[in-house]
């Protein structure tokens, strides 16, 4: 009898194919931030995406949770809201208007003075314009 096994003599019970180097793969932080930033803003599911690029959604669904923490940390620890001054005129003092402001347009309007700039937000603009706005006037900070 016939005791050794060969794959000529025996039929295949079990195939595996790997796939991939079979080793841990290091990607770059240009490469997280692409693909991060892709499954941010692709209308395929976060699966999709990271299979696409061979992660598991487990490790991109990481990458977004640390790349969310890093840029909380980043953000400026500056108050997220300023001290408002209501000044109203001098007993016996008129206060001066504008003239290019009328009484019906200064409804709503919101006057924000840095170092001695004044800029006059109204009603209906939109919040990125006029955060870039103070940004610029600030120098960023």
């Amino acid at each position: 009898m016939d005791t050794e096994h060969s794959a000529i003599t025996e039929p295949v019970r079990r195939f595996e194919v790997f796939t991939g180097a079979g080793r841990r793969r290091t990607w770059s932080d240009e490469d997280k931030a692409r693909i991060v930033a892709e499954s941010l803003t692709s209308e395929e599911s976060v699966c999709a995406v990271a299979r696409r690029h061979g992660l598991s959604p487990q490790q991109l669904f990481g990458w977004r949770r640390q790349a969310r923490e890093a840029s909380e940390s980043a953000a400026p620890k500056a108050p997220l809201f300023v001290p408002a001054v209501v000044e109203s005129p001098a007993p016996g003092r008129k206060r001066g208007r504008p003239r290019s402001l009328r009484r019906e347009e200064a409804v709503g309007i919101i006057e924000v003075e840095i170092d001695s700039v004044t800029v006059r937000i109204g009603r209906g603009a939109a919040a990125k314009t006029v955060a870039a706005v103070l940004r610029a006037l600030t120098g960023g900070a």
